[in-house]
């Protein structure tokens, strides 16, 4: 699962792959452009992608930029494996987490167009292996494949946090019944299917099962011979757990630990099993374009494509897409989470741009930094709209009443004086500390992880003596224990 604040300083190995000179300034601007979302004060910094992979602790990025409906460059950075000394390059794969759901809807309505498959049909109706358990929560309304490509069948269960390579792995049907050895909970209706916008891994996982109930094939296999193959995605596979190992990323925490095994297994193929390339989802994401302007059908047809990406019941949520509406210009986009790698992904609806950023890490703050910079040297108009924040400065003579250490879960923050600003580690990393930004004397954020907001807690006498985070869906208390 993801980790919450974690930012350690690691050293950085920056890999050149063949480029064409046209492109290199225009690369350069892209790797010294760097912008948070959210900007402390009033100027919007530069940054530079090899200090913000350092202060990140991102050991492995690798992106693949889209203009005009082609691929004009791809590039990785970093280390896709440390200590075997294997440098990320364009043909390293990373785990695509959720954006396996977007390839996976390709599929599914590959089987609509086919004939095989009604997506408003109740889903019991394909579902041969397992049926699903209908109670009072949905009030006797049917769940359809369309609702579970658009999170809209009222389920539950977010996300996934994966096997390690060692464990016994279950079975879909275990896994949506949430019975040993699955880890996750069974996947039942919260609410009325078709009213509202649910995220739920749990209902992608559902289509897996529908899709290898009618087309009695192994789902890897149906999925890469009808889907990836004819996208021309050399370098993709959902098979899980992954039989070709040849360049597979390692997975790094934030304190630069990898993760045990080098990486989690996800027999939730659909929702978070594809193994892939940036170049790989970009081959995609263009298949996608064209086929919305008719010029394109190895998968979908231009009318089923166009169903795809329209918002279903939800107005943000299409069909195994999430749409975004930028000064008049559409994109549809999805991003992934699985432990310890991350990834974005965004095409334009029309004029052919996109991009996609993998790294083998769990600090999203550089993926979103860089795609800023991506979108500012490409001028996708309306595409980056930083928030600014109106920042205090903290007396210097009040300084002293803040430094301590603090006790997050296992690990402990300290807050401590770094010249005339106050600055926070974790462990100990990075040594000289990520400079705190006050919007008033009790509430501060940092850049490196901007959508965490800190609050300065103090007892009956006015002494300071816990920090409260919130991140995310996360709200926690952080006592003072120095």
């Amino acid at each position: 699962m993801k980790r919450i604040f974690i930012l350690f300083f690691l050293p950085l190995t920056l890999n050149s792959q063949t480029i064409d000179r046209s492109l290199k300034e225009k690369i350069n601007a892209v790797e010294n452009s760097l912008t948070p979302s959210i900007i402390f004060g009033d100027t919007i910094p530069k940054m530079n992608l090899e200090e913000r992979m350092n202060a990140t602790g991102i050991k492995g990025l690798s992106i693949a930029v889209i203009h005009n409906y082609k691929i004009e460059w791809a590039k990785g950075y970093g280390w896709a494996d440390v200590e075997e000394k294997r440098k990320t390059t364009t043909e390293t794969r990373f785990q695509a987490a959720s954006i396996s759901k977007s390839l996976n809807s390709m599929g599914i309505l590959k089987l609509v167009q086919m004939g095989k498959l009604d997506p408003e049909a109740d889903i019991n109706k394909y579902l041969t292996s397992w049926k699903f358990p209908y109670d009072s929560l949905s009030k006797n309304k049917k769940i359809s494949t369309h609702n579970l490509l658009s999170h809209t069948a009222g389920l539950d269960i977010h996300g996934f946090p994966g096997y390690k390579r060692t464990d016994t792995l279950p079975t879909i049907q275990q896994i949506v019944d949430g019975k040993r050895p699955a880890n996750t909970r069974a996947v039942r209706s919260l609410f009325e299917p078709g009213t509202k916008f649910k995220y739920s891994g749990g209902g992608t996982t559902i289509t897996q099962l529908i899709l290898t109930d009618v087309t009695g094939s192994n789902y890897a296999d149906w999925m890469q011979k009808n889907v990836l193959q004819p996208l021309g995605m050399t370098n993709s596979s959902y098979r899980q757990p992954p039989h070709d190992t040849v360049d597979l990323a390692t997975g790094y925490y934030g304190n630069g630990n990898p993760v045990k095994g080098k990486y989690h297994v996800y027999p939730e193929q659909a929702a978070a099993g594809l193994w892939t390339t940036p170049t790989d989802l970009a081959k995609y994401i263009i298949e996608c374009q064209l086929a919305l302007q008719g010029k394109s059908q190895k998968v979908l047809s231009p009318a089923m494509m166009k169903k795809r990406l329209t918002p279903y019941i939800d107005s943000a949520a299409a069909l195994g897409v999430f749409i975004h509406k930028r000064e008049g210009q559409s994109w549809f986009n999805h991003n992934g989470g699985n432990e310890a790698f991350l990834c974005t992904s965004y095409g334009s609806m029309e004029g052919g741009n996109g991009v996609v950023i993998m790294i083998n890490g769990d600090n999203f703050a550089v993926v979103s930094e860089l795609l800023n910079s991506v979108a500012t040297v490409y001028n996708w108009k309306g595409f980056y709209n930083p928030t600014f924040k109106k920042t205090v400065k903290v007396p210097k003579d009040s300084l002293q009443q803040y430094p301590g250490k603090y006790l997050l879960m296992k690990d402990t923050l300290t807050i401590l004086v770094c010249g005339d600003n106050l600055c926070i580690q974790q462990n100990g990393q990075p040594e000289t500390g990520f400079q705190m930004y006050f919007t008033d004397f009790n509430n501060f954020s940092i850049r490196e992880v901007p959508n965490a907001a800190f609050t300065i807690l103090r007892n009956a006498a006015g002494k300071v003596d816990a920090l409260q985070l919130k991140q995310g869906d996360a709200n926690l208390r952080l006592p003072r224990i120095d």
